[in-house]
């Protein structure tokens, strides 16, 4: 009979697997319930023998107890920065420095992007993680190893049967866009100033002194360097990073081997088309000799290798005119200055509107209606002012005044302590009504045609709307909808059976619509995945929701408030009664009951058969994950009319492609009875 030290060494292996092939491999053997099942199972063997505690546990994934400071330590092999250029004259010049120091000694280079996050060190002593170092003045950096170790796909042990005793490991921490854009909308509304962009939101995070905080954020890291060794060798730098993957770490997603520095100028262009594909800011691209052998003689300047060159691009910026600042309230009453552009190009989109966050951002900007803005893309993603061109600053401009009342219905507004943002707190306020009812119909909350912002707009100022259940009373006011502008009889009844078909949407899209406030799309799904239906949740008490991957004390706090509001009660009660459904329509899917299980899947083209966001919902049930970019960890793309690029990529890297039709054909097959068929389309 296994003893409990036995079954703790067992769980921690299979969880840090899993944790490998969730994270690192985004192809998940397991279930998210089924893993929970298994870290709870760890968290009490663990709580009922102390004795047996590591501090590489999975169960430290979570972040452990706050610490007073972080502890400076010296590097043991110092990190010195590269020497960079956004000229590319410099990398044939880097080319020929090479090759009068090398002579005719054969070598070859390795380009790979350049991750904009932050440097870090990690020391593994016989295969286990003991240190993570920040990179500091290069000669010493800060012991944020309690930060690092709640960064999932970073591995606590090395994957290897017989580790070497010293293995210093570098690379970059970021914040991947979709997760800072989130974090961003999270701040924003619980009234926090806004990080700038990626870089300075993951700075920040591992500065926290409570890991269990850094434990929320959405840090991830690739690696790509070393420091320290002793009993481990490598030859060569593509070699490295093959190596590196093999012992358990994500490294870059791209990397060029090239054997002149013509093949290095055309890799540095790939790479730059590739920009958008990589999670990660990419400034610009590394070039390094490929020989580390050789690294040594070549050696180093005061300042950086001169085996090693960093090449930066240029970010794609747009002058334009700030014609106007409006200010939008929020569904939890949160003001935000927006910027009201001329129109512009940047990175191939048109931009017209850029948040300004706040009135202590614009202060600090010193942005004024009038003038002439620098705009770009913050993570390639969200249009931001960069700065303003005050030598075109028309004369008599004026920065805008701090409200002191809602610009929608009028009410004092407030700012409450520790907090930046203004907001109205009016319950009644019709903006944050709009914005309310505008989320709740959204494409991935309730997902009601023929509700655009307009008819919601209409339908408050008619006081036939106040809350989202009173969208489910409207059939009782036909003869007031046939009254509206361009509402004829068609219109509404197509409104109205919009409305009905709605009642049966899946239970997180409901929780996602109810406007929880920190709980988005995915949170809402996990929700699902745990309780059976809304009542469970409303149930559930802080150590309940806490155990539910993402969501710490904050947010189980935020979700039980929420939920006990009188308000939302009221509201939840409201919906019962007309139809809505409040239950999980389908036990979670386990990692072995579709073929389609724990595959990565990327949807491109158009479908015709159904909506994006249908197939996305039909693969989700089905156990499919689905990202955005092709890679060589990609299954399966699922190609419409019109697939270009990532279409393309599929084809170069081998890569199965389906039709809409083959897929179709697949989940119906892959079904084990007509019912679930039914279900499913």
């Amino acid at each position: 009979m296994a003893t409990p030290e036995d079954r703790i060494h067992s769980l921690r292996e299979e969880l840090h697997t899993h944790n490998h092939q969730y994270y690192v491999l985004a192809a998940p053997l397991i279930t998210d319930r089924e893993y929970d099942h298994l870290l709870k199972e760890l968290e009490e063997l663990e709580a009922a023998h102390p004795e047996l505690t590591d501090p590489n546990s999975p169960t430290r994934r979570v972040g452990g107890e706050p610490v007073e400071g972080f502890e400076t330590i010296a590097h043991d092999v110092p990190m010195i920065s590269l020497a960079n250029s956004y000229d590319l004259e410099d990398i044939r010049a880097f080319d020929q420095r090479s090759l009068k120091l090398l002579g005719s000694t054969p070598y070859s280079y390795v380009v790979e992007p350049k991750v904009d996050g932050v440097a870090m060190s990690l020391r593994y002593e016989d295969g286990v993680l003991v240190r993570a170092l920040t990179r500091g003045d290069g000669r010493s950096g800060d012991d944020i190893t309690s930060n690092i170790r709640t960064i999932s796909s970073i591995p606590l042990h090395l994957r290897i049967d017989t580790p070497p005793p010293v293995l210093e490991i570098r690379g970059e921490v970021y914040m991947n866009r979709d997760g800072f854009a989130k974090l961003n909308d999270q701040r924003e509304s619980e009234g926090h100033a806004v990080f700038a962009n990626p870089r300075n939101a993951t700075a920040g995070s591992l500065k926290l002194l409570d890991s269990r905080e850094v434990a929320r954020r959405p840090l991830d890291a690739v690696w790509y360097g070393l420091g320290a060794m002793d009993g481990i060798e490598f030859e060569t730098h593509s070699g490295l990073l093959e190596q590196l993957t093999k012992l358990g770490f994500k490294t870059p997603p791209s990397f060029w081997t090239c054997r002149d520095i013509e093949e290095v100028i055309s890799a540095l262009e790939e790479n730059e088309q590739k920009r958008s594909e990589y999670p990660f800011e990419m400034d610009g691209a590394v070039v390094k000799i490929d020989q580390r052998h050789l690294y040594e003689e070549m050696g180093s300047t005061a300042k950086s290798p001169r085996w090693a060159m960093a090449y930066k691009y240029e970010p794609e910026q747009a002058e334009t005119l700030l014609k106007d600042i409006t200010i939008q309230v929020g569904r939890t009453g949160v003001l935000t200055p927006v910027a009201e552009l001329e129109p512009v190009q940047v990175s191939g989109t048109t931009v017209s509107r850029a948040t300004l966050h706040n009135w202590e951002e614009m202060e600090r900007k010193d942005i004024r209606i009038g003038d002439t803005v620098v705009i770009e893309k913050a993570g390639e993603i969200i249009p931001a002012v960069v700065r303003v061109v005050k030598e075109k600053r028309p004369h008599g401009a004026a920065p805008l005044p701090t409200p002191t009342t809602c610009p929608a219905c009028g009410s004092p507004v407030v700012k409450r302590e520790g907090e930046v943002a203004w907001r109205c707190e009016h319950p009644g306020c019709p903006a944050k009504s709009q914005s309310w009812i505008r989320h709740f119909v959204g494409r991935r909350a309730m997902d009601i045609d023929h509700m655009g912002e307009e008819i919601v707009k209409t339908l408050l100022e008619e006081e036939l709307i106040a809350t989202p259940a009173d969208l489910y009373r409207l059939h009782d006011s036909k003869s007031q909808l046939l009254e509206m502008e361009r509402m004829g009889e068609k219109s509404v009844e197509n409104l109205l059976q919009a409305i009905e078909d709605s009642k049966d949407r899946e239970l997180w899209q409901l929780l996602h619509g109810l406007g929880i406030p920190m709980v988005g799309e995915r949170t809402a799904q996990q929700l699902e995945d745990h309780f059976a239906d809304l009542d469970e949740l409303m149930q559930a008490d802080r150590e309940t929701l806490v155990v539910i991957p993402d969501i710490g004390e904050k947010m189980a706090d935020a979700i039980r408030d929420y939920l006990a509001k009188e308000t939302t009660r009221t509201l939840i009660q409201e919906l019962r009664e007309a139809g809505v459904n409040l239950k999980r329509k389908q036990e979670p899917v386990t990692a072995t009951d579709t073929p389609l299980s724990g595959k990565t899947v990327v949807l491109t083209g158009t479908l015709e058969e159904m909506t994006r966001n249908e197939a996305k919902e039909l693969l989700r049930k089905l156990g499919a994950i689905v990202t955005g970019s092709v890679s060589k960890k990609t299954d399966l793309v699922v190609a419409g009319p019109g697939a270009g690029s990532k279409r393309a990529k599929a084809e170069s890297l081998g890569i199965e492609i389906w039709s809409e039709q083959d897929l179709l054909q697949a989940l119906e097959s892959g079904t084990s009875s007509e019912a679930e068929q039914r279900e499913l389309f």
